[in-house]
């Protein structure tokens, strides 16, 4: 009898940076991460909502890189954030995500969606054993389906420290929390609640 499928989640850290101080985050990120140059990524995502009888619409995410030929769309639903844990020292989310055609758009308005908004992510991707972490700029699309007619959308980085990992596993935020301890003074990842963000 085989074992059923070990759940994975994404345990996450997040904060901002300003742009004058990116080049010192790039300078001390490469101190503990791995002996290799980070990777960049520039990634075009649209996001779609169905508006049902709930509260609040059910949102589905699709980025897809446009730096790396050939990547598929991706469509990406986040659930429930857990909080309530406060042992755990990141943020902790259902996330399903799965590759798809380039005409799932026409799939996704058939089924009642319609695109919120879309954006182009560019930025730095590090690595430190199982950790990813992201440095990026949000720039907004000013004409609708055109990644090459861009503008930032703030004078600020994002960053995101990440880990796919099965839940309750406090070892595994814990390693999160003394990894970001290393990146104070210069940027303070936190446990982010995504609904004091809306």
């Amino acid at each position: 009898m085989e074992a059923p499928p070990v759940t994975m989640m994404p345990y996450l850290l997040q904060r901002s940076v300003l742009d004058h101080s990116l080049e010192s985050l790039i300078h001390r990120l490469r101190g503990p991460c791995d002996n290799v140059e980070p990777e960049t990524f520039l990634d075009h995502e649209m996001v779609f909502l169905l508006k049902g009888q709930q509260a609040s619409p059910f949102v589905l995410r699709a980025p897809c890189s446009m730096d790396r030929a050939g990547s598929p769309w991706h469509v990406r639903s986040l659930g429930q954030s857990e909080m309530r844990n406060k042992n755990c020292h990141a943020l902790v989310q259902n996330c399903v995500d799965i590759a798809t055609s380039e005409n799932f758009t026409d799939f996704l308005m058939e089924m009642g969606f319609h695109m919120d908004y879309e954006f182009v992510a560019k930025g730095h991707l590090f690595r430190n054993g199982i950790m990813e972490i992201v440095v990026y700029k949000i720039y907004c699309i000013l004409v609708p389906g055109n990644t090459d007619n861009t503008e930032a959308q703030s004078f600020s980085y994002l960053e995101e420290l990440s880990v796919v990992a099965p839940p309750g596993l406090d070892m595994v935020s814990d390693a999160m929390r003394n990894f970001a301890e290393q990146l104070k003074p210069l940027v303070q990842l936190q446990k982010l609640d995504p609904k004091r963000l809306l």
